[in-house]
């Protein structure tokens, strides 16, 4: 038996990662209106974005990252997913992101969120922050108060009480609530999906691999991805290799889920890893750079690999959202500075007050008596000059509101919703869900980014531009146009809604993918700008008519989203969520 190609089931039914670069949100926004912001006067501007299917908080960590060289703006964050476990990763994720760095350095919170967010399994250490973090995290669900308190950032007033029960139980199983790695053969189970994947292929997987990432993945903009590296994520599952291979046993069960299964003709829940096992985690922070020195080649080869490039990438991110999380730790404790500039430059009551100056008594130290006055009276000199540099504003407190699994088809109901975001983010796995009603929630002249298949190997091209041409029909169905003038984009389809007062207009910050100059407001040491799905599921309650067939079961394809939903199609029903603090038997698939 061999998988046909095009039948989309490497992309499996579960996103953990995204199949497109990250973007800045406040790019793709409009831009602020002066007459609304002449009206609040002294509050700060707000950008409500609503993201469905964004699933691992990519562009989110962009949009923070890039804060400080656009205007101050509030962000409000509402992500709506199609399973509890990508809510918790990304709770874990931007724990993580805004971790003291006094408790984790730089490198190794970078090491660690590559690990937990692409890797199938880990090592030790990091295993054991995962289970550290989620037992913390277990303990501040059902407690709003102390959740407000720890993790203010964080909303989940939106999700049902079933819920938050639910999603505490994804905590708790990452916990380590059953102990073991049988409670989540991550090994097995990734080979098992690659066998069915391949079917007769398997034993040339190798050169299967080499296939699809030279004639495909290359071909469609991705070079920059080593056939070595490629070739070890298809194999064990472990895309990000920062130490040696032997140190990577533990499994990763933040990419377990639980779905329903027919097994010897009945339905039961089993726990795997449903995934995707075509693509890798390669493209969200690998194939792009702000230091273009990063994507040079020699003698027609890239110079730097993927996970190089996402290393560089991820590092830098994580060093601008240091702002967010711990303001003093990125711009210098102020009141220091103040205090070092009355304080007495004696020799032994503090250490170094202005940067560059060194102390008296170390300068000194060795000298002769006839030097060491020349010396002292020269210092005075040098000191005088140096004041100490304003600190930058903190930036504007931000929020991630987490929506309900089944709530796209009925927020247009509650008024707080209706004309509230000025963006809308669609990933290619959630295109099902775009509706006039859902368009009704973005406000006159907002914007539509709608992520394409374009990194989707299964795919072949006519079934790419079949997929495109529906996402213009669904985009046009819920109130939207074309965005004219900007770059062609293979990776994202862009449109604004209807009824803007300069239809013709784009952002120019759209095309070029940075703030333009007039609205730049950099803070004043910040010089330099900083470098830088999910398929619908098989039980997701919104089934494709019925002229699209799936080969079997287990299979997920993405031309599901290309297949508007019908009005007769009943919501998401309550005992398709499965637990996952309860261990079941996972069946031979």
């Amino acid at each position: 038996m061999t998988t046909p190609a095009g039948s989309g089931t490497g992309f499996g039914s579960v996103s953990w990662w995204g199949l497109s670069p990250a973007v800045d949100l406040q790019a793709e926004s409009p831009p602020v209106d002066p007459d609304s912001q002449a009206e609040t006067e002294h509050e700060t501007p707000e950008l409500n974005v609503l993201l469905l299917g964004s699933v691992d908080g990519r562009h989110l960590l962009r949009t923070l990252a890039r804060a400080a060289l656009w205007p101050r703006r509030r962000f409000h964050f509402y992500v709506l997913e199609n399973n509890l476990e990508a809510v918790a990763r990304h709770i874990l994720i931007f724990s993580l992101a805004l971790e003291d760095p006094e408790k984790m350095g730089l490198q190794e919170r970078s090491e660690t969120f590559l690990e937990v967010w692409g890797n199938a399994l880990l090592r030790p250490p990091v295993a054991a922050f995962v289970r550290a973090q989620a037992g913390r995290l277990a303990h501040l669900v059902p407690e709003p108060d102390r959740l407000a308190e720890q993790l203010p950032w964080l909303s989940l007033g939106a999700l049902k009480f079933r819920e938050r029960d639910a999603l505490e139980a994804v905590f708790r199983f990452w916990a380590g609530g059953e102990k073991g790695p049988e409670a989540f053969p991550m090994s097995r189970l990734w080979d098992s999906r690659l066998r069915q994947y391949l079917g007769s292929r398997y034993d040339a997987r190798h050169g299967v691999s080499d296939w699809d990432l030279h004639m495909k993945l290359h071909d469609r903009g991705a070079r920059v991805i080593h056939t070595r590296e490629f070739r070890r994520w298809r194999d064990t599952g472990v895309a990000f290799e920062l130490r040696d291979s032997s140190a990577y046993h533990v499994p990763n069960r933040t990419l377990a889920s639980g779905r329903l299964l027919s097994h010897r003709g009945e339905r039961v829940a089993a726990r795997g890893y449903w995934g995707d096992i075509a693509t890798g985690p390669f493209v969200a922070f690998g194939i792009e750079a702000d230091d273009e020195t990063l994507l040079r080649t020699s003698n027609g080869q890239p110079v730097k690999t993927a996970c190089e490039i996402t290393e560089h990438n991820v590092a830098e991110l994580f060093r601008e959202m240091a702002a967010w999380g711990h303001p003093r730790a990125a711009e210098g404790d102020p009141e220091q500075v103040q205090g070092g500039a009355e304080g007495s430059s004696e020799p032994g009551q503090s250490s170094q007050k202005f940067p560059g100056i060194y102390p008296r008594e170390r300068m000194t130290k060795g000298l002769k008596t006839d030097e060491e006055s020349h010396l002292q009276a020269s210092s005075v000199c040098l000191t005088l000059p140096v004041f100490p540099s304003p600190a930058a504003p903190a930036p504007e407190p931000f929020t991630v509101h987490f929506l309900s699994l089944d709530s796209a088809h009925t927020l247009h109901h509650k008024s707080c919703y209706m004309g509230q975001f000025q963006l809308l983010y669609v990933a290619c796995g959630m295109v099902h869900l775009l509706s006039a009603e859902l368009g009704a929630c973005v406000a006159p002249g907002g914007r539509l980014i709608v992520e394409l298949a374009q990194f989707l190997v299964d795919l072949r091209q006519e079934q790419l531009q079949a997929f495109s041409s529906r996402v213009g029909e669904l985009a046009q169905a819920a109130g939207f146009a074309p965005q004219s003038g900007g770059k062609p984009s293979d990776t994202f389809a862009r449109f604004y809604k209807a009824g803007d007062s300069a239809p013709g207009h784009e952002d120019p910050a759209v095309e070029s993918g940075t703030p333009p100059p007039e609205v730049l407001a950099p803070p004043l040491e910040a010089t330099d700008p900083p470098s830088e799905d999910r398929t619908q599921p098989l039980e997701s309650g919104n089934p494709p008519s019925e002229p699209l067939k799936l080969t079997s079961e287990s299979q997920a394809s993405l031309l599901e989203a290309s297949v508007p939903p019908t009005g007769s199609q009943a919501p998401k029903s309550e005992n398709q969520t499965v637990p996952p603090e309860t261990k079941y038997p996972i069946p031979d698939i």
